[in-house]
């Protein structure tokens, strides 16, 4: 039996001093985001809000002339369900491959996606603005989800294949010995066993996805499918910028991914821990 020591209060001393650090940024984050636009720029950030109000929430939702919230939320929202169902379907089932194939041929292509994660996506940047111009999917929602599928195959087919390789062999042998095939087999045992593996792609994705800023800014930079964190950077002016509104969108930002996370994190820690134990 586990006996609680000075070492152990000691160190969930240190736990809770390092969730406080960890915690000022959003303390920041909402302080600033609360404060009127007088408030905002006169007193310093980390003084509270004199009087508290929500003024710049409403303000940030209502949005800039170069796009506003709801719409960046809703492209957003399109955008990485649409990634996540392209990286899911294809991830799983190449990395159910790739672990399937016996010899030097399975090694050779996980090697292969081990280098695409590896390799840095901009070095490819002005060859993939150009294919994605010339068949018109620049400033597209459609366009951005074969980037992002593109972009994130590797990481989906490794996080998939560490789970699968733990798999055992049975399931399948006794599947195709009743007469299933082997995307009949794939579908119908192997995928629903990839759970918690499909939990940790869809919530690290999705983290990648919707907070990315630099791709959406170069492709979608202007046009009416911009997603948040573009939208957000339009309340960024030239002169004056309103910060408190700028945090507010931000929060706003936030809650989504958030929430998909709480609902989530069980499948991520199961897939985690089935990846190192394989």
């Amino acid at each position: 039996m586990h006996r609680y020591s000075g070492r152990t209060f000691a160190l969930e001393i240190a736990v809770l001093l390092f969730a406080i650090v960890l915690m000022i940024p959003f303390f920041f984050l909402v302080n600033v985001a609360l404060k009127g636009d007088s408030d905002a720029f006169l007193s310093p950030a980390i003084a509270p809000p004199n009087p508290p109000t929500v003024a710049s929430f409403v303000d940030a939702w209502a949005g800039s002339p170069t796009g506003n919230i709801p719409l960046g939320l809703l492209n957003s929202v399109i955008v990485t369900a649409g990634s996540l169902v392209v990286l899911i379907a294809f991830g799983s089932i190449a990395a159910y491959t790739i672990t399937r194939i016996p010899g030097r041929l399975s090694t050779g292509l996980y090697i292969l996606f081990l280098i695409g994660i590896i390799l840095p996506f901009q070095l490819g940047m002005v060859p993939i603005y150009v294919v994605l111009r010339s068949v018109g999917l620049v400033g597209t929602q459609l366009g951005m989800i074969v980037l992002y599928s593109g972009l994130l195959m590797p990481l989906a087919v490794f996080l998939y294949s560490g789970f699968t390789r733990s798999l055992p062999r049975e399931y399948e042998e006794a599947a195709q010995m009743d007469g299933s095939s082997r995307l009949q087999t794939f579908i119908r045992i192997i995928f629903p066993l990839l759970g918690p593996a499909t939990g940790t792609v869809a919530i690290l994705a999705g983290l990648i996805i919707w907070n990315d800023f630099f791709t959406a800014l170069i492709f979608l930079a202007g046009s009416k499918n911009a997603t948040l964190p573009v939208v957000i950077y339009g309340f960024v002016g030239a002169n004056v910028s309103t910060w408190n509104v700028i945090f507010a969108g931000i929060i706003i930002s936030m809650i989504p991914i958030l929430l998909f996370y709480v609902f989530a994190q069980r499948k991520f820690i199961q897939g985690f821990a089935g990846g190192i134990k394989s």
